[in-house]
C-alpha cells in the first residue's frame, strides 16, 4: 500500500484500498492506494490557504524558474513516466511517453508566461485620472481531472494556476492514480510552500462533492461528462464559485468530394481510432459527400484493418485495450446498440490476445443516421460511423445536429469549402485536412453547447479563468 495522497508538503496515507489494473494485461496490478480521509482533506485546504497567500508574493522571475524545472523534469523523464502512464491507462507507448513531454512543454509555458502577466494602464474618461486594470490569483483551485489524459490535463490545469499564483487541490481519476502521483512527486520536489499543490485521492462522488461544497476552495476546473459536470455546478451553486468544464462531445469529420482521399481516410483512422477512441476529440461521426461514398468507406476499411491492437507496451501497437471494464463493456453495448441502427461492416468483437485485457476490434458502421444513439451519444471507444450527405450545407446540418460542439473537421482541396465550414460549424475547434484529434499548448482550448462551460483553457486564454481582473482609478494631482 502506497502513500498517495499529498497533502501540506507531505505523503499521506489515507483509507481503504484503490486497485490500480494494467488494462493490456489485467493480472498485472500495478499497485494500490488509498483514499483521503475527511480530516486529511481538511488539512489539504487550509495549507493551501495558507500557502496561497505566501505564493502569491513571490517574484515572477522565481515562479517562472521553478514552472520551468517541473517542465524540464518531466520531460527529462518522459520514457520512464510515459511508460507507467501507458501500462495503467492502456495508450500505446508512443502516445504515452508523447503526452508527459507536452505536459513539461506545457509548464514551460507557462513558466515563460509568467513574465509576460501584463497589465493595462489607460487614461480615465476624466481629466487628471488615471485607469490601471492588473490581474490577481483567485485563491485555492479545485482540478477534477480524467483518466485518458492522466498527467496531460492536470498539467494544462494546474500550470496556469500556480502562473497566476493560485495553490491548487488535485482530485484525479482513481483509475489512473500512478500518473497523477509522478506528476506530484516532481511538483513536490520543487521551492514551493509546503500546501500549494495537494493531491488528493477518492471517488469523485466523496471527493468532487467535497470540492463542490467547500468554501475555501473558490472555482473549480473539470474535465469529465456532462453527468458529472452538471453535478458539480449543481452542488457548487450557492457558493456561487468561478467554473471552467470540459465535458462530452460527438465529433463530425466532414469529407467532400473533392477531398484528397488518401488524407481523408488518414485523418478518419487517426481521428476515430488513435488512443482507442478515448478523447473528447475523437470523430466518431463521418460525414461523407454521396459521390465518393464507397470509395471512401473501401479505403477506410483497408486502412483500419492494418491497425495492430495490443498491448500497450508492445512495439508496433497502434490500439491499446479500452482503459478499464466499465468502457469496455460499453463499447460492447453500443456495439449491439448500432447493429439495429445502422450496418456493421468492420470489427465489433472482443479480442483475446497474449495477455488478458479489455481489447476489442476497431468498429465501423456505414449508412448512419445522425438522429441514432450511436450518432448523438458519447460512446468514448474505437467506434465511428460513416453519414452520407448531398452537400457542404447538409453536411453542415448534420455535423451541428448534436447537443455537444467541441471539435469538428473538413477534409476538402476547395478552400472557399473550408471556410465556409470554419464559419459555419458550431465548434469551438475546427480543423482543416487534419484529424479532429489533437491540440497545440499555446492557444485556446474548448467548445460550445453541453461540450464546454465558462473561459477556454490552454494559451494566454488561460489567464481568463486563474485570475481576476481589478480595475484601479487613480488622482494623480497636479503639479
Amino acid at each position: 500500500m502506497k502513500s498517495s495522497n499529498f497533502i501540506a508538503g507531505q505523503w499521506v496515507e489515507g483509507v481503504g484500498s484503490i486497485k490500480n489494473i494494467n488494462p493490456s494485461d489485467t493480472s498485472d496490478i500495478i499497485d494500490e492506494y488509498t483514499s483521503v480521509t475527511a480530516d486529511q482533506f481538511e488539512q489539504a485546504v487550509q495549507s493551501a490557504v495558507i500557502a496561497q497567500k505566501e505564493w502569491e508574493k513571490v517574484g515572477i522571475e522565481k515562479k517562472s524558474q521553478i514552472l520551468i524545472k517541473i517542465g524540464d523534469e518531466l520531460i527529462q523523464n518522459s520514457k520512464e513516466i510515459g511508460e507507467l502512464l501507458s501500462r495503467e491507462e492502456g495508450k500505446p507507448l508512443a502516445e504515452g511517453i508523447g503526452e508527459v513531454f507536452r505536459s513539461g512543454q506545457q509548464f514551460q509555458y507557462y513558466g515563460s508566461e509568467c513574465l509576460r502577466l501584463y497589465g493595462e494602464k489607460i487614461p480615465s474618461t476624466r481629466p487628471g485620472f488615471q485607469v490601471e486594470i492588473s490581474r490577481e490569483p483567485l485563491g485555492v483551485i479545485g482540478i477534477i481531472s480524467p483518466w485518458n489524459f492522466p498527467i496531460a490535463i492536470p498539467a494544462w490545469k494546474a500550470a496556469p494556476a500556480m502562473m497566476c499564483g493560485n495553490a491548487v487541490i488535485l482530485k484525479p481519476a482513481s483509475l489512473t492514480a500512478a500518473s497523477a502521483i509522478a506528476l506530484t512527486e516532481i511538483i513536490s520536489k520543487q521551492d514551493i510552500p509546503k500546501g500549494l499543490f495537494n493531491l488528493v485521492l477518492g471517488s469523485g462522488s466523496d471527493i468532487g462533492n467535497k470540492i463542490a461544497t467547500h468554501p475555501d476552495i473558490v472555482a473549480i476546473t473539470f474535465t469529465g461528462s456532462v453527468e458529472v459536470g452538471r453535478q458539480l455546478y449543481k452542488d457548487s451553486s450557492l457558493l456561487l464559485k468561478k467554473m471552467q468544464m470540459e465535458m462530452g462531445s460527438k465529433n463530425p469529420l466532414v469529407v467532400m468530394d473533392d477531398a484528397d482521399l488518401t488524407t481523408a481516410i488518414n485523418c478518419a483512422t487517426n481521428g476515430a481510432f488513435g488512443g482507442t477512441g478515448q478523447k473528447c476529440t475523437a470523430s466518431s461521426r463521418l460525414i461523407v459527400h454521396e459521390n465518393i461514398y464507397k470509395e471512401f468507406v473501401d479505403g477506410l476499411v483497408e486502412s483500419i484493418k492494418k491497425l495492430k491492437v495490443g498491448h500497450a507496451l508492445d512495439e508496433g501497437t497502434n490500439m491499446g485495450p479500452a482503459s478499464n471494464q466499465s468502457q469496455y463493456e460499453s463499447n460492447l453495448n453500443y456495439v449491439e446498440v448500432g447493429k439495429s441502427e445502422a450496418k456493421l461492416i468492420f470489427g465489433g468483437n472482443p479480442m483475446n490476445m497474449r495477455t488478458p485485457g479489455y481489447y476489442m476490434e476497431p468498429t465501423l458502421f456505414i449508412d448512419g443516421d445522425n438522429k441514432s444513439r450511436i450518432n448523438q451519444e458519447e460512446m468514448f471507444g474505437p467506434i465511428a460511423c460513416v453519414i452520407p450527405t448531398k452537400n457542404l450545407d447538409n453536411a453542415l446540418e448534420i455535423a451541428n445536429d448534436t447537443e455537444f460542439g467541441l471539435s469538428s473537421g473538413i477534409i476538402t482541396q476547395s478552400l472557399a469549402k473550408a471556410e465556409y465550414f470554419k464559419q459555419n460549424i458550431k465548434t469551438g475547434v475546427s480543423t482543416v485536412n487534419l484529424p479532429t484529434a489533437g491540440l497545440d499548448y499555446h492557444v485556446p482550448f474548448g467548445g460550445r453547447k453541453a461540450s464546454s462551460f465558462g473561459p477556454r483553457e490552454q494559451g494566454t486564454y488561460a489567464r481568463d479563468f486563474y485570475s481576476q481582473v481589478k480595475t484601479s482609478y487613480i488622482n494623480s494631482g497636479s503639479i
